[in-house]
Formats: structure tokens, sequence, C-alpha cells
């Protein structure tokens, strides 16, 4: 489902760049660096036009009469606008008028619907082992208590948070923020824990479903934001709403059973930040052997997807995921693993600044890191504190920076030393830290080279007892080609070093090059104000 959601949405904002209706939907996908206003109240009728008293009387009449073309929920007042907007026009929250906070039950009883649903499928479509229920199991889980499970490494670190993420889009499609919603993902794991599988509830899955659950939930719920639009009408309007729905089938099922899936306003009612997204594809080859470039090992074809969501230097304050960047990327070919990796951040809160010509954001993040390829696993959860900042050093020179550092409450790390074949746990439950650091010079529009490097210290406390070091290097250039187009280069390193209490110490160095073409497509309001 990741992967159907992320190529969807990027299908679909190439599909609108390209039709008559872009122009309006790319022109109010905004940012730059500014401060934003409340809209002023102004009165749009002019002393001059008549007595005071018919002004007013026109006022309160208009006031009467503007309504939603449903009937049954006013529209936006053009005669005082309350409502906060970003210089560009748009929201910088959903408006309550037409997204209203639903009673909780109405989302919790939507995750009980989930479960159920999963559930249904689990043991009468698939017939798992594990979805064979009743009072019996409903007995044992509760007196037996918390474990820590063995699944396999896909179905703690991508599966159950992308559960988690129908689980908090029930509340947050309903009129709760961010924060409000992920107490309604924790539900959903708790209730599947004890009542949805005949095996003992599991510390991981929880942690996992509810933290990184609330993360995958809110990218999508942001994107899907900011394809909705119930001004458009005909065939745009049925293609955003197939496409917001793949995006977020939660957030989908719900406007239909709400009535907004054919809901007409007069004025945009979701908040949206500007996009940036970039696309490739091309060839790595995996070296199998340490140390070594271009040597033994497969070649297998890769697509991946980035989304720069938002404008991490424009002036404002920060709430929960104004920006984020999110990241994916698919190998086909050699073995049985297709989702080489999900990679994202997003800003929780913090702040802007300049220092002379640096500009910044700085504040809270949280992180999930997923790699799932020949080489490694390697899942996390991460939440600390980052900066990101622009620094033009030239009229065409430009560098842009990130660097975090953050702790990691939960990470799967694998135990093996090659490719994985099994199919249930080889890896460890860690706790530790983390730390990031990417930066990006353009030079123009002609060059680009960039290095990132991922650096892990986690400690195994499930599992072989260890302390492990590991590290990923990334340098990377890119050369333009024709407008968006350009052909790119990478030399990934990944570095392992085990230390395990029981066993010899474990040494590794693997590489991938990687060869691509990239398509970027950059929100035309945000052109220049920060790529990475």
């Amino acid at each position: 489902m990741v992967p159907a959601a992320v190529i969807s949405f990027a299908l679909v904002i190439y599909s609108i760049k390209n039709s008559k209706t872009a122009l309006l939907f790319l022109l109010i996908l905004f940012s730059s660096s500014c401060l934003f206003a409340q809209v002023t109240p102004v009165d749009t009728i002019k002393p001059g036009n008549g007595p005071v008293k018919e002004q007013l009387k026109q006022i309160k009449n208009a006031k009467k009469t503007i309504k939603d073309t449903t009937g049954n929920q006013p529209a936006k007042n053009p005669f005082i606008d309350t409502t906060i907007r970003n210089k560009y026009g748009d929201l910088l929250n959903d408006d309550p008028k037409y997204n209203p906070k639903y009673p909780f039950w109405k989302p919790l009883a939507g995750v009980l619907g989930v479960n159920l649903f999963t559930w249904s499928m689990d043991r009468f479509l698939l017939n798992e082992s594990f979805s064979h229920i009743g009072p019996a199991t409903w007995k044992y889980n509760l007196r037996k208590g918390w474990e820590w499970d063995d699944d396999r490494f896909g179905v703690n670190f991508i599966a159950h948070p992308y559960t988690g993420s129908m689980y908090f889009n029930q509340a947050r499609s309903q009129g709760y923020n961010y924060l409000q919603s992920v107490p309604f993902a924790a539900a959903g794991s708790l209730m599947w824990e004890y009542f949805g599988e005949n095996t003992r509830p599991s510390y991981n899955d929880i942690i996992n479903t509810t933290a990184n659950g609330a993360f995958l939930g809110e990218v999508f719920y942001r994107l899907s934001s900011n394809i909705y639009d119930d001004r458009t009408r005909g065939g745009e309007r049925v293609f955003r709403e197939i496409f917001g729905g793949l995006i977020d089938p939660v957030r989908g099922f719900n406007r239909l059973l709400e009535g907004k899936t054919f809901r007409r306003t007069t004025t945009d009612v979701y908040q949206k930040e500007p996009l940036n997204i970039t696309l490739a594809a091309g060839i790595h080859k995996i070296n199998v052997d340490n140390n070594t470039i271009l040597g033994n090992g497969p070649t297998n074809t890769l697509i991946s997807l980035q989304i720069d969501y938002g404008n991490p230097l424009e002036d404002r304050k920060r709430k929960p995921f104004d920006y984020f960047t999110f990241r994916t990327e698919f190998s086909f070919g050699s073995g049985r693993k297709v989702l080489d990796n999900v990679l994202g951040y997003g800003v929780l809160f913090g702040g802007n600044t300049h220092l002379g010509k640096l500009s910044m954001l700085y504040g809270a993040f949280q992180y999930y890191d997923y790699w799932d390829n020949m080489t490694f696993e390697l899942g996390t959860i991460g939440f600390g504190g980052g900066v990101v900042t622009k620094l033009p050093i030239t009229d065409d020179i430009i560098a842009f920076t990130t660097v975090h550092l953050a702790g990691v409450p939960l990470a799967g790390n694998s135990t093996r030393f090659g490719p994985d074949t099994s199919q249930v746990r080889d890896y460890t439950y860690n706790n530790g830290f983390e730390a990031k650091f990417a930066s990006t010079i353009n030079f123009g529009t002609y060059v680009t080279t960039s290095v990132e490097y991922y650096y892990y210290l986690l400690h195994a406390f499930y599992g072989p007892a260890s302390n492990n070091h590991i590290g990923i290097l990334k340098p990377k250039i890119t050369v333009h080609i024709v407008k968006n187009l350009s052909l790119g280069f990478e030399h990934f390193i990944y570095y392992d070093n085990r230390y395990i209490k029981t066993f010899p110490a474990i040494h590794s160095v693997r590489t991938e090059q990687k060869i691509f073409l990239s398509l970027y497509l950059e929100d035309p309001q945000r052109k220049g104000d920060y790529e990475q």
C-alpha cells in the first residue's frame, strides 16, 4: 500500500501539472521566506455608496444568504475573512467550518472498523493461523501479557506502521489535529494486540504502530490535502477524489460517508503547502563482497521518489509536519525484496531565524527510517533536534544543509552477514542514537553535488547482546540535461561494526553504485527557495 500511495501521488501531481487545470492547482501551492499575517477584516461596501443603515442591511442579508452548495454549511464570508493564510492566499489550517471535529466515538468506531476489516481479510481470504480467535484466545492474551515477538522485519517495521496510519487517520480526517490523533493509533493497536490475533500482545507492535503509524498517517493526510479541492467539478473532481483516496484510503472512505466527496464549496477549505517532487529511474550495482566497487553481485533496476513538503525557510509559527521530506526506493531484479527503503522526517515544532545570508529552521523532529535490501535490514523510530539551512555563496552557487541528532527508543537491526533468506525474525531489538547530515550545493542550473551521511549507535537489548555502529555514506552528482531532466550517479557505502558479547566482532563494508535519470518537478511558487 505504501508504494501504491506514493507512486499514485507522484502521478497525479505530474498529470495535473500537464493539464489545463494545473495552473490553478500549482499557483495555490505556496511558499517563500515571508511573515504570514491574519487578513484584516474589510468592508467591501464603501461609505459613499449610500446610507450607512442600508450598507449594514446589505451586509446582514449577505451573511444570511451565503451558503455552501450542499445547503447545510456556510461558505466563506467575503465581507469578513478571519482565516489565517500565507502570502499566496492558501490556508495554514483546515477550515473548521467545513472540517468539524466529530465526537470521539466516531473515529473510535472507525478504528474498530479498520480492525474488523483487517481481521476479515486475514481470516476468510488469507486464512492466517493467527486470525483464529475467540474467547479462549482473548482470555489467554489478557492473562499472559506482553512479549517481544518474532515476526518478520517487513511485518513489524512497515506493515504495522501502515496499519497505524489508518487508525491515526480515522481521527485526523474527522477534525482532530496531529497530537489528538496519536491516541487513536495506540487504541487501535491495543485493540488488535489483545483481540485481533491469537498470539500474545507485543511491545514492538504497539510502539511501531503508534509512533511510525502517526508519522505515515500525517504524511498521507497532508499529501491528500494537496490533491483534494472541493471547488472542482466534473472529471477533474473525480480524478482528485480517486487519487486522494489512494493515498489516504481511510480519509477517502470517510469523505464518502460524510458527503464531502460530492460537496462543492466556493473557496478552498484544506491546508496546503508547496511541494517539490523528484522521480528517478535507473540501475544499481550491488556488490556482495567487502570493499569492492563494481564487483560480484547483481545489477537491479531502481525507481525512487522523493517528496519535499513545505518551505522550511518561510518565517512562520510551526506545527507538526508543516515541513517534511519523504523518500522511498524500489528495487527490481534479484531477490524477493522490492521495497528497498522508506526514509523521512517531519518537524514537530520549531522556529525560523536568519544570520546574515544564512536562513535557518531549527526545532524538534520525528524520524522514520526503514532499510530492507540485500545488504542489510535496519528500521528505527527517532525523536530529536535538527536544523535546516540555506546559504547563498554566490548568485549562482547555493548550499542547502541539514543536521539532525535523535534518540532511538526502538530499532530493528539484522544479525546476519549477507542477504536475508529466512521468513522469521533474524534481527535484534535495539535502542540508541542516530545522527544525520546532508549537504547539497547547486551550481546554477547545471550541476548539483550532494553528500549524505547516516550514523546509528544501537544497543541490542533483545536478541544476542551487542553494540552496533552503522554508517551509511552517499555522495551523489547530477548533471542537468534538458529542462527538469538530469543524469545522476550515486556511490553508496555501508559500514557495519558489530561488537557481540558471545561472538567475535564483525566488520563489514559494502557498496552500491547507481546511475539514474531524475525528473525534478518544482513547485513554481517555491522556485529556488529550497531544494534538497
